[in-house]
């Protein structure tokens, strides 16, 4: 880990502080729980939230499936901290990781779900194609990934503020075609203050 660099779920460590507020603010807890809906988890499933950051996305898909096995992975060990700890007083049993999303600590069909929030954007081109193929690895046959990101326009100033490679966000389809899906679709957008966010489901 420490031969690597990533940008912080913030953009920056000092300001780890104020991205669960600026969460709540900018309507991403909205967002996640339609991510959520979207990606069907049902009981028995084993559901993978990378970049997890501060755990919203993850404890979501754990609230709304209490018997779901759910495993949350980050490079940031401080945003890991967080999320233990809100797990914790939630009485909320989850497996977080840290690592990075294009050399996933699992196993070839780990998972019934592989989840995604406001992530794919911190990563370069060839760090998104990387991350998504291994989402297709990671995944069992039939399996599916569930990503919720800025659309390739409609950015709104705060989006420019605290994050990167928003230009390239058009490359998202394309890049999950090339990463071996057999379906992939952008599935809806929606507004956010923090600007247009697209959702993107591919099957394994």
């Amino acid at each position: 880990m420490a031969d690597r660099t990533y940008v912080p779920a913030a953009g920056h460590d000092w300001l780890l502080f104020t991205y669960d507020p600026l969460s709540r603010l900018t309507g991403a807890e909205a967002a996640h729980r339609q991510l959520v809906e979207q990606a069907d988890i049902e009981s028995h499933h084993r559901v993978l939230d990378i970049g997890c950051g501060t755990g919203n996305l993850t404890l979501l898909v754990k609230r709304r499936h209490p018997q779901a096995d759910v495993f949350g992975l980050d490079p940031d060990a401080r945003a890991l901290a967080r999320a233990r700890r809100k797990a914790e007083r939630e009485g909320l049993a989850l497996e977080l990781h840290e690592g990075f999303s294009d050399a996933l600590p699992f196993s070839d069909g780990s998972f019934d779900r592989v989840v995604s929030a406001f992530m794919l954007h911190h990563l370069a081109a060839d760090e998104k194609a990387k991350t998504l193929r291994e989402a297709r690895r990671v995944l069992r046959d039939g399996g599916r990934l569930h990503v919720m990101d800025f659309a390739a326009s409609g950015h709104g100033l705060l989006a420019h503020l605290f994050h990167h490679h928003l230009h390239d966000q058009e490359q998202i389809p394309g890049l999950l075609r090339e990463a071996g899906f057999s379906e992939s679709r952008e599935v809806t957008e929606r507004r956010t203050l923090l600007g247009r966010v697209a959702y993107h489901r591919a099957v394994r």
